[in-house]
């Protein structure tokens, strides 16, 4: 299938929030598996389970592993959400504002030809630490229809290449360590693992259960 990728247009947006959404809210379940096949984990459901045993015979196991399960996906579930719902009601409310109003800033969508549908987007801002300037990869997120046909390599270098003719040193971005597929696509296009974090918009407590990390990459270019 022949695709192109184009500035945003803002006819483009019903799509781009739905896209950007399910994008988002699908590593809800990833993350849930990840959380509860950790060793920590394997061995708290263990625990709880021959707890709720002696208690309660088979019962009471099934309702306190049961329970831990269903805060964990609750963890996961309120890190996606939340972000979600935070970006539609700020940047993604207005993306021409946030993301083309600048002229080193850029919002591009990737559509079928012949279609026009909408099936990939991803957006850079221009970021200033001292005297260097580098960009901020936003918002890379492609239909589950398209994935595995490069469509995230070619929109990826589209923004290195606009930094690069813009004179910036280097692409930052952030990603969650739930986004495997994100994460090798990035490393496989040149980027490096600087570091990681916890702290979200979310409490501590929550992110130490869904054992998820922001995993900070950067290229220079």
């Amino acid at each position: 299938m022949h695709l192109t990728t184009r500035r945003y247009q803002d006819h483009d947006k019903e799509t781009v929030l739905s896209l950007f959404s399910h994008g988002i809210e699908e590593h809800i379940w990833p993350s849930v598996q990840n959380a509860m096949s950790s060793p920590l984990s394997l061995g708290f459901t263990l625990g709880l389970g021959i707890t709720g045993y002696l208690l309660a015979s088979g019962l009471g196991a099934l309702v306190l592993v049961s329970g831990w399960a269903g805060l964990v996906y609750y963890c996961c579930h309120k890190l996606y959400t939340e972000f979600v719902r935070d970006k539609l009601q700020t940047d993604m409310q207005d993306i021409v504002a946030s993301y083309m109003s600048q002229p080193d800033d850029g919002f591009w969508v990737a559509e079928t030809a012949g279609e026009g549908k909408v099936v990939g987007m991803v957006a850079v801002v221009a970021k200033k630490n001292g005297a260097e300037r580098y960009g901020e990869l936003f918002r890379m997120n492609i239909s589950p229809s398209m994935r595995r046909v490069g469509l995230g390599s070619r929109l990826t270098q589209t923004v290195l290449d606009f930094c690069k003719q813009r004179g910036m040193t280097k692409v930052v971005l952030e990603t969650s360590s739930s986004q495997t597929a994100g994460i090798a696509l990035y490393q496989k296009m040149g980027f490096k693992h600087v570091r990681s974090y916890t702290k979200t918009h979310i409490p501590n407590w929550m992110m130490k259960i869904n054992r998820v990390t922001i995993v900070v990459m950067e290229r220079s270019i």
